[in-house]
């Protein structure tokens, strides 16, 4: 556990950047809120003479004009209020009201300050939770990236959102917390407490022994939440459905080297939030200084006119009431000190769970020594792979398969045969279990993730956009483009007529998951992002499955254009597309069952004739 809290706190590095300012204003509001308390002596002892004669007055508060020796007493500070009143009236004769007077504006300038160090304690604390929520978004938005696909097939993508956004809110508290609990709290407990015991120890040592109780009853208090703002609360839901956009395309993210994209624009929608959040605190913070600010203002103004007033000359029990005031609200700060324990604990267990993603390990690394891949000159060959995805039932079993530059291989057979997978371990997705994938007679782990993965784009039967413009989508093929070059890569995709159809052209919005187009657009809008990357090795997942003949007719002609001049892997279920493909594989139950061209596997009357056939009847 502690080990966790330590881990946590890195988040706050450098942590003296709060710590010592907070130190700072925690001590002095402490010194200024336990002054502010103390006033309630002289108040009411000028109030109310016991004595019934103004002499008796001024032998307690004798002029003088000599500032006095700093003393931790009752009469240390009746000396300082004398000098006090020396320097605001003069060499004059002793006045009730006068001293009223200077008494009310001393305790307003006492709760000033009070709350002017609280006000400035409070940010302090604030921007160390904003700072460090940021922080900890960021790097686990960042690791969560990096990890490779496998990683989200094992986890609730729900667990993964909850981790970022509800455990980090809880987290935050954690560490802020410290911060009270190592110096706001104890400072105001030993400044009530000094001051019970300067006016009465056997007193004190009732509270002490009491206190412990009132602060267990008073801690099961439920606390007042606080809404956030409004836009506070929309950045939040910007954050979570790209997290859940983000996370949903993760194959798309990896295959078009976009990690640096997107969290980019997670972290501008981060810090976004993070100013709000701020802006918010400071009102937030403010409200309650400022209140007892005001209302201290007015029991000051209140006690000059009672003075006034007071000619009966009641005059008893001035420390007791001094006392039953500090008493009051020393449980304030024992009920917030063992608050932010508890909270501490809190904290703890969430951050155990933050660490799960922040500690994971992508099981696909590169070597230290990895090189970049700068493009294929021969062949891509998958020799004797072999895959499992748990590690005990094989979905590819000893699959061979020679791919030649520039040629087009098309991968079929029934479904579940393990086509999809293999398209997979080729952007290397996932690493094989046996054998070995080879670019141009190199292993695939001796090449960098995101450098072979430059050279690739993947166009899948599930379509991934992103609730941005048309533009911003196809931008993720290459985010350095031009106007014209994502234009010309349109036109190429059959997507520039209904694009210029829509309400605001290329800066119309798509929606969520571009739920605003059609399947044959939002597939067109996937190849225009293909086109704009420009890719040497092209790999086709079912891309035209799931569309209507006409959708299917603008797609496949983009797609054949698409396919010119690249090295192809295309995977269908409608055999009508892959006709002409240099070689074609027939996919069954993880291995290779036929081989050859259309012709070649029609006059072999096998499983490739029988799903042609089948195809032909319906």
């Amino acid at each position: 556990m502690f080990k966790t809290y330590l881990r946590l706190l890195n988040f706050a590095k450098p942590l003296s950047r709060y710590t010592v300012p907070y130190f700072i204003f925690a001590a002095l509001h402490a010194v200024f809120n336990t002054f502010n308390y103390a006033m309630i002596i002289p108040i009411l002892t000028t109030m109310f003479d016991t004595g019934g004669e103004k002499e008796s007055l001024e032998v307690v508060y004798e002029y003088t004009t000599t500032f006095p020796a700093i003393e931790f007493s009752e009469q240390g500070f009746t000396n300082i209020l004398c000098y006090l009143y020396g320097l605001a009236f003069g060499p004059i004769a002793f006045d009730k009201v006068r001293f009223l007077l200077l008494l009310g504006v001393v305790t307003v300038c006492m709760n000033l300050f009070s709350n002017l160090f609280r006000y400035a304690s409070a940010m302090t604390v604030e921007r160390l939770r904003v700072n460090t929520i940021q922080r900890m978004r960021d790097e686990m938005y960042s690791r969560v990236l990096e990890l490779n696909v496998g990683f989200f097939s094992e986890q609730r993508k729900g667990d993964i959102m909850s981790k970022i956004t509800q455990d980090v809110m809880v987290v935050q508290y954690c560490i802020t917390n410290t911060l009270q609990v190592a110096f706001r709290d104890p400072f105001l407990i030993i400044g009530y407490l000094t001051l019970m015991i300067g006016i009465s120890w056997e007193l004190s040592l009732f509270a002490i022994l009491f206190l412990p109780l009132v602060g267990l009853l008073i801690g099961n208090i439920v606390k007042r939440l606080r809404h956030p703002a409004k836009r506070s609360q929309e950045r939040m839901a910007d954050m979570v459905a790209m997290l859940d956009e983000s996370l949903s395309g993760m194959k798309i993210v990896k295959g078009y080297n976009a990690t640096k994209f997107i969290v980019d624009k997670f972290k501008g929608i981060n810090a976004h939030f993070s100013s709000l959040v701020i802006s918010m605190a400071k009102r937030q913070q403010l409200a309650s200084p400022m209140s007892e600010f005001l209302g201290i203002t007015a029991v000051a103004i209140i006690l000059v006119f009672g003075g006034m007033l007071e000619a009966n000359g009641l005059i008893k029990g001035a420390g007791f009431i001094a006392f039953i005031a500090a008493f009051s609200q020393i449980t304030r700060p024992l009920r917030s000190f063992i608050d932010q324990f508890a909270n501490i604990n809190q904290g703890v267990a969430a951050g155990e769970r933050i660490f799960t993603i922040i500690d994971a390990e992508s099981e696909v690394k590169d070597k230290e020594d990895a090189i970049e891949f700068d493009g294929l000159k021969d062949s891509i060959e998958l020799r004797n792979v072999h895959f499992s995805y748990d590690g005990e039932r094989e979905v590819i079993n000893d699959v061979n398969i020679t791919i030649k530059r520039g040629q087009t291989i098309a991968l079929v057979g029934p479904s579940g045969g393990g086509k999809s997978t293999l398209s997979e371990l080729i952007p290397r997705f996932y690493d094989v279990t046996a054998g070995d994938i080879l670019f141009d007679g190199k292993s695939i782990k001796d090449y960098t993730q995101e450098s072979l993965r430059q050279r690739m784009s993947i166009v899948s039967q599930e379509t991934v956009l992103f609730n941005d413009s048309i533009e911003g989508n196809i931008l993720m093929g290459r985010p350095t483009a031009t106007h014209d070059e994502v234009v010309e890569a349109s036109k190429i995709a059959n997507a520039h007529g209904f694009i210029m159809d829509a309400p605001e052209g290329y800066d119309t919005n798509i929606g969520d998951r571009g739920t605003k187009l059609s399947g044959g657009q939002r597939q067109r809008l996937s190849i225009a992002r293909a086109v704009l990357k420009n890719p040497e090795i092209l790999i086709l997942d079912e891309a035209t499955s799931a569309l209507d003949t006409e959708s299917e007719k603008l797609v496949q002609d983009a797609l054949t254009r698409l396919l010119e001049g690249r090295t192809s892997i295309v995977i269908a279920h409608r055999l009508s597309t892959i006709y002409n493909a240099d070689c074609i594989y027939v996919i069954d139950q993880g291995r290779v069952a036929e081989q050859g061209t259309h012709q070649e596997l029609l006059d072999k009357g096998g499983i490739y004739a029988h799903l042609i056939e089948m195809q032909s009847f319906t």
